[in-house]
């Protein structure tokens, strides 16, 4: 039997999320038209680089509420050709998540379709009210994201190697569902309130009966231009760019965002509402820094983070002693770059920035979310959910890096 490749049903699934993301929220394609524009009009290398895959480039982000659907989860964008890599604490920021990325970790599978899904698995037991933490727990005992026939699909892929054409596009349409949006709360209209004065992400996640996509990410070649050109259109946007400064050679991930729109909502008890989580983001991708690139990155960061004043001022002087020159960030060993006919190329960044993750659910949950502190996370109790442990991402990068096999 034939069956449809990991890579087909990844650049399919990816490409229906965006067309369905638009129906929902129509200024998210006034944010891919902005993109758009922009990256067309810029010159730079990456763009000769990446710019095949640079149009299609997508992120998603969804969260989910227990072990059994973050498993799940795992599960189905397996059969896509995609793995758990990283894991993400941000609970230190105050959001009671903790998450990873699924995304391909081959050098072919990336060339095809680099999609990723940021995945984040709440954390019952950092809601501090009791009473409220069974509430939200029974609440999610009674959902099953994923129908039958899609479980029944994960499976054969699981026993058969793969899907045929009409599995394929069954897989496919099943699988939109568990994302797609639904106004018919799962819980009244007092259980709402309750759970998003503890946080607006336990209200976000317990409250509905899926994890509905929280935004889509286009990628830009100039996020600083892309920023601009929102608020010229008025559009509500991001009051600063997340993570490094705008630089010569763009390092790691940088991101914005439209803030969250308001949706209506009706609740259990048919009164009506309105709830707000889902909104557009934009990245800028750079090369990928090495441990020790990271250990330089997350020290200049917190600097900027601990100087007060003005944060654009203080993060720009904070990595002023960061190498902003290609050859230096390699002969430091602070960047991975792999060797073709050109030379030497700096290796895109595929992953995430904790810090940056919880700057963006904060602007589009409230800034009262940055005040509450939290315990952190657990690995181990993350991957016991997940049921098999996370990628390390800098073991990927090495090995693109030496042009060796994958680690296992």
């Amino acid at each position: 039997m034939t069956f449809v490749s990991s890579d087909l049903l990844r650049t399919r699934f990816s490409a229906a999320m965006s067309a369905m993301y638009r129906e929902e929220v129509p200024l998210y394609a006034t944010l891919l038209d902005i993109v758009a524009d922009v990256n067309a009009k810029t010159d730079a290398d990456l763009a000769s680089r990446d710019g095949a895959r640079l149009s299609a480039e997508r992120h998603g982000a969804i969260r989910v509420g227990t072990a059994e659907e973050l498993s799940q989860m795992r599960r189905f964008f397996a059969v896509m050709g995609m793995e758990p890599v990283g894991y993400y604490d941000l609970s230190p920021a105050g959001v009671p998540v903790h998450s990873t990325a699924f995304r391909p970790v081959t050098n072919e599978a990336l060339a095809a379709n680099p999609f990723r899904m940021f995945c984040s698995l709440l954390r019952l037991e950092l809601i501090e009210d009791l009473e409220l933490r069974d509430r939200a727990s029974e609440a999610l005992s009674q959902r099953q994201i994923c129908s039958d026939r899609l479980l029944d699909l994960i499976a054969k892929a699981e026993s058969d190697g793969g899907l045929g054409d009409d599995d394929g596009a069954a897989f496919l349409a099943e699988g939109l569902e568990v994302f797609r949006w639904h106004s018919e709360a799962q819980v009244s209209s007092a259980d709402y309130r309750a759970m998003k004065a503890q946080h607006g992400l336990v209200a976000d996640i317990v409250c509905f009966k899926g994890p509905h996509i929280n935004h889509l990410t286009p990628r830009t070649l100039d996020i600083d231009t892309v920023q601009a050109e929102m608020v010229a259109r008025g559009i509500d946007a991001k009051d600063r760019i997340e993570g490094p400064p705008r630089r010569k050679c763009p390092i790691l991930l940088r991101q914005t965002s439209f803030k969250a729109l308001s949706e209506a909502v009706t609740f259990k008890d048919g009164s009506e509402g309105a709830h707000t989580a889902r909104f557009g983001e934009i990245e800028q991708r750079g090369a990928a820094l090495t441990p020790k690139g990271r250990d330089l990155y997350d020290t200049c960061l917190n600097s900027a983070l601990a100087a007060g004043g003005d944060y654009e001022e203080a993060l720009a002087a904070s990595f002023a002693d960061f190498p902003d020159d290609w050859a230096m960030l390699r002969s430091d060993g602070l960047a991975y770059f792999r060797e073709d006919e050109n030379g030497a190329v700096p290796i895109v960044w595929e992953d995430f920035l904790p810090v940056s993750a919880a700057g963006i659910f904060q602007s589009n949950l409230g800034d009262d979310a940055r005040d509450s502190a939290m315990q952190g996370g657990t690995q181990v109790a993350f991957e016991a959910a997940l049921g098999r442990p996370v990628r390390d991402m800098f073991e990927l990068y090495a090995a693109q890096a030496e042009g060796s096999p994958l680690p296992a």
